[in-house]
């Protein structure tokens, strides 16, 4: 249930939540955004995208004083008038992803997989050609032992056979949460993390950092690597009218689509009751 008040401290997913369809994010929310942070309430950034596309998401939210990347593994503090400053940083051990690999394959068949190994600015993935991948300008081909050869930041991966959530369900039945966390983000494959990271516990390490209670952060997502921020958060959890339905089903609120600016017309409304 949503709280009365204002919450202190807001969270948004951004790509399929407050980035619209074609890849903008509208002046009306950058305004929003601005009016939210002037009411002196943090704004948190918490993305899949890796660190190597920190800049891309500084542009498209430009209000976060904080920035939570690759799930949950990456969290930068961007409030700190000498510089951001990386409070936590995660990486899965090339040893752990490779047997992790040999196990899925074993029980799904052939994998396409990729990894995003480096945080240099717009690194490429490296890994499987895959025809649906929508980002192939930030891609390059390379060999499975090629990719293994480095602790990575995250692993994606795909079959032919299997819808994406069905793959999901596979892989948490056959690996451990011990070993990775697993999710999908909407993009078609399966994202393969650190052990204990997600997006609820990367916003935990903001929370302590800010002092502020999970009881009083708002968080809007679409999809179900939101889902640990959903069950985390308690002012209110919101979703945009296009997410997934297991969102949905998890949302207090359900708000207008990311298309219609959803995100920024719900606080609109919030700071202006």
């Amino acid at each position: 249930m949503t709280r009365p008040g204002l919450p202190k401290l807001i969270a948004t997913d951004l790509d399929g939540t407050l980035v619209r369809s074609d890849d903008t994010v509208s002046a009306y929310t950058h305004g929003v955004l601005d009016r939210v942070r002037a009411a002196g309430i943090p704004v948190v950034g918490a993305t899949g995208r890796g660190p190597r596309l920190t800049e891309l998401t500084r542009n498209d939210i430009r209000a976060a004083d904080f920035l939570v990347m690759a799930g949950g593994g990456r969290v930068v503090d961007q409030s700190d008038p000498s510089g951001p400053v990386v409070l936590r940083d995660e990486r899965l051990p090339a040893e752990v992803l490779a047997r992790l690999l040999a196990d899925l394959e074993a029980e799904v068949g052939p994998l396409t997989v990729m990894v995003e190994a480096s945080d240099e600015h717009d690194a490429p993935l490296w890994g499987d050609y895959h025809e649906s991948w929508p980002y192939q300008d930030r891609f390059e081909a390379r060999t499975r032992d090629e990719c293994l050869a480095c602790d990575v930041i995250k692993a994606f991966a795909r079959t032919a056979d299997h819808h994406v959530d069905e793959l999901l369900a596979v892989a948490r039945r056959i690996v451990s949460p011990q070993v990775a966390t697993l999710t999908q983000a909407g993009l078609g494959f399966i994202e393969i993390c650190p052990p204990g990271v997600d997006k609820a516990t990367g916003l935990t390490v903001v929370a302590q950092t800010l002092g502020v209670d999970p009881a009083d952060v708002l968080v809007f997502g679409d999809m179900p690597n939101d889902l640990p921020m959903f069950e985390w958060a308690g002012w209110s959890r919101v979703a945009v009218a296009n997410a997934h339905p297991a969102l949905r089903a998890a949302a207090d609120e359900v708000t207008l689509r990311n298309d219609d600016d959803g995100v920024a017309v719900y606080l609109d409304r919030l700071l202006s009751r």
